[in-house]
């Protein structure tokens, strides 16, 4: 929460520890005035942070504007998804060794497989690659195609899974087959940049076999 006034950042634990709360209530714990407080409200809610909705009705008039914080702040707090993968990766191996490991690893390249298969099949290969295109940036991974003469490149700018991937590599692997079988026999899938091989960025060069021959 580094870019959030200190009062903005109270107000967002405030409400992430009480589910909800009206203005006056957060004034209160603050010790300061409502209208400072619906400022910083107003505030985070342009910023999709915070929202507002009707409370329950209690005695006679309007139902009470309280607020709560939307998905959009859970990216301000710590989160451990990438150390807790890495764990169990490890305790994967050391409890049950390699073999138990690539089981796993198959497996999802599986469910991958299937998963894209199912949108892409019977679509030409330049259709297959920017769904896919399409289908891995909903993942995460920030993905493009560039068009380079014959061939197209597909470019993932962001790797969501980089510190699990960096722990096995063996998912990179993985991933990379599976970008083979969806795409078909009749294109060469081949990796030109890697983030765990100190590139900024993943890209895929998919190239007719035609051109390959």
């Amino acid at each position: 929460m580094a870019d959030l006034s200190d009062a903005k950042r109270r107000i967002i634990e405030m409400l992430k520890r009480a589910d909800s709360a009206t203005a006056q209530e957060l004034a209160e714990q603050f010790n300061t005035t409502t209208t400072a407080v619906r400022q910083h409200l107003d505030a985070l809610e342009h910023s999709g942070l915070v929202e507002r909705f009707e409370g329950p009705i209690v005695g006679r008039g309007r139902p009470a504007i309280r607020w709560r914080t939307t998905s959009l702040s859970q990216e301000l707090f710590p989160d451990r998804h990438g150390e807790l993968t890495v764990e169990l990766l490890g305790s994967i191996r050391a409890t049950l060794g390699d073999d138990a490991l690539q089981q796993v690893i198959d497996r999802r390249a599986a469910d991958q497989l299937a998963g894209y298969s199912a949108a892409l099949v019977g679509q030409p290969v330049s259709v297959r690659v920017r769904m896919l295109a399409d289908r891995r940036s909903e993942e995460g991974y920030l993905a493009e195609v560039v068009v380079d003469e014959e061939d197209l490149v597909l470019i993932e700018h962001h790797c969501p899974i980089c510190v699990a991937a960096t722990a096995c590599q063996g998912l990179c692997r993985s991933e990379l087959e599976v970008f083979r079988a969806v795409l078909g026999p009749e294109v060469v899938v081949t990796r030109e940049q890697h983030v765990l091989s100190g590139d900024t960025r993943c890209s895929y060069r998919i190239s007719p076999v035609a051109a390959t021959a």
